[in-house]
């Protein structure tokens, strides 16, 4: 399995509120395939990049639902996505709880939904926020800041057990464990509190090699951002959610940043273009299963040489997308 050489950027759209470049923008929403009259959701609203894309190609009553956990994130796309008027619905929720926010708008279903997965630059350029381990910080990593637990919470309170399989598995780091009885040791002397505290904590199992591509903390401060937001756990619910909100013909639309997350979405979509599950040595279908989804990458879309030396963030983004099939199909 492989990690990727950054802490998953998400990168947005060049605008007077940010100095960063949405990732596979025009890759994505020609893959949406946007038109007049129909209803989007972006999941993860951002900077407000593909949300903007989209509204411009859905003119002149195109909707989108623009979902976001973090409200300083939603200010930020409000103001961008402010000429667009009511054809911008914004609502501070995370994507797997499409199906409340569609029921309180009286929506039963939707034309395309665009998901970008990661944490953005703004979280990684502003310390307080506490995802990066080069700015001096609170080791926070909430995306929605009104969630109790922080990484600070995890990291001083879980068992080592339990921070190996969160670095193993999240992170795919080869030194989980020592990392995580360098934190047990650490700990005892006192509270670990600060970004660069713990990243001085895990790169000191790291022999002094010379300069490495990447920062030898970098895997683990994924891993303690992913469970901090439940992040796996919120893309395998909302995955589903998603298909299920699609109407015959909907298209949906994920940008990843990492091999755990493209695995859950290839799966899903594999899963949902399946008809029969039935053991091979049954002599008919048992199950009834129809598919219900089109795979429409069959590999992930990457960004070309040009994206890359504009924006190194998006190296390590893959796209996949699937389409909705109607009840016949």
């Amino acid at each position: 399995m492989r990690s990727d050489p950054d802490p998953n950027p998400k990168s947005e759209i060049r605008n007077p509120q940010s100095e960063h470049i949405t990732v596979l923008l025009h890759e994505a929403i020609d893959l949406l395939a946007p038109r007049a009259g129909g209803l989007y959701v972006d999941g993860t609203l951002g900077g407000g990049g593909h949300a903007a894309e989209i509204l411009k190609r859905s003119a002149p009553d195109g909707v989108v639902i623009g979902l976001d956990q973090d409200e300083q994130a939603l200010a930020r796309a409000r103001e961008v996505l402010a000429p667009y008027g009511s054809r911008a619905v914004l609502r501070q929720q995370n994507f797997r709880d499409l199906p409340a926010v569609l029921e309180e708008l009286g929506y039963e279903a939707v034309d395309g939904i665009v998901l970008d997965l990661g944490v953005s630059w703004f979280h990684l350029r502003t310390p307080e926020r506490g995802f990066s381990f080069m700015l001096d910080g609170p080791l926070d990593m909430r995306m929605d800041r009104s969630r109790h637990q922080t990484a600070a919470d995890l990291v001083n309170t879980l068992p080592v057990a339990e921070l190996v399989r969160i670095f193993r598995e999240y992170g795919e780091e080869d030194k989980a464990v020592a990392i995580a009885r360098a934190i047990e040791r650490a700990r005892t002397r006192g509270p670990i509190t600060g970004t660069v505290q713990f990243a001085g904590i895990v790169a000191s199992v790291f022999p002094p090699y010379p300069p490495r591509r990447i920062h030898p903390a970098t895997k683990t401060f994924q891993a303690l951002r992913i469970a901090v937001n439940d992040e796996i756990g919120a893309l395998r619910e909302g995955l589903q959610h998603m298909i299920r909100a699609l109407r015959p013909g909907g298209r949906i639309a994920v940008i990843s940043f990492h091999s755990l997350e493209d695995r859950i979405i290839k799966q899903a979509f594999v899963a949902g273009a399946t008809s029969c599950v039935c053991p091979p040595k049954l002599p008919q279908c048992a199950c009834g299963k129809v598919p219900e989804l089109r795979v429409l990458t069959k590999r992930p879309v990457t960004a070309g040489p040009d994206e890359v030396d504009r924006n190194p963030a998006s190296r390590s983004a893959k796209l996949r997308g699937a389409e909705k099939l109607s009840a016949q199909s």
